[in-house]
């Protein structure tokens, strides 16, 4: 296994290959942008349980239709997971920075429909994370934390992909919603990616229980470096697959 630095060395090696190849045509960037959409929505979803399946994901997205025999709930976490990719590509068109604020507006997408009370609105009561080793902080200090956050955010001069996977791990420790906080770390780690000039990544379904045990690695033990090498090598892979397309 690589270390840490080497990995993000590789990585920056294939963004400067990428960066050579921009602009790249629209229709390219067209067809890259709706892949990834389903893609990641599908991924995100279905760790938190969505039963959707990929083709289901995609026809949802991009004909509007409704699938018999899932629930409505399932189609508004699509659509709105779409939503909220769109609002992250424009917070990084516009280069503003990440405060509560953002992360609140995410999190309003993501629950739009499905649970109004909530959508955007931290939690007013303790919570347990299912499986996990880790208790968050409870709901009167949340607003500390969460300012907390922003401020070693803002501070940190560690490289931008540890940034972007601690920026998730942390968001996730603090566990500020009652629920979407898993999809919204996931938005948050790429946004911060994005502004960095690197792509959007893909965290898959089927690694669910090796992303959730790095999370409580970090959340318990204070050991970071599985999560921030597993979204290096999540990277590191998308930068290819983009690259041989490319060819």
């Amino acid at each position: 296994m690589m270390n840490t630095n080497q990995l993000f060395n590789e990585i920056d090696k294939l963004k400067n290959d990428l960066d050579r190849k921009r602009p790249l045509p629209s229709e390219v960037v067209k067809n890259l942008r709706d892949h990834l959409i389903v893609e990641w929505t599908y991924h995100s979803n279905g760790i938190e349980g969505n039963t959707l399946t990929l083709s289901e994901t995609k026809v949802v997205l991009e004909d509007g239709i409704t699938i018999g025999g899932k629930l409505m709930r399932e189609h508004l976490e699509a659509i709105n997971h779409k939503e909220a990719i769109s609002f992250i590509e424009d917070q990084v068109k516009d280069d503003t920075s990440i405060t509560q604020q953002t992360i609140k507006d995410i999190h309003a997408i993501i629950l739009r429909g499905i649970d109004a009370e909530n959508a955007g609105v931290y939690r007013k009561v303790k919570v347990l994370i299912s499986g996990a080793e880790h208790v968050p902080p409870s709901p009167l200090v949340l607003e500390d934390e969460m300012e907390g956050l922003i401020d070693w955010y803002k501070k940190t001069t560690v490289h931008p992909i540890e940034r972007a996977a601690l920026l998730h791990s942390f968001f996730v420790k603090i566990h500020p919603f009652i629920d979407g906080n898993g999809r919204t770390a996931r938005l948050l780690l790429n946004l911060d990616l994005m502004k960095s000039g690197y792509l959007p990544i893909v965290l898959r379904k089927e690694q669910r229980l090796q992303y959730y045990e790095a999370l409580d690695q970090s959340h318990v033990k204070q050991k970071y470096s599985p999560f921030v090498n597993m979204v290096g090598e999540s990277l590191k892979q998308r930068m290819k697959y983009i690259l041989e397309f490319l060819e």
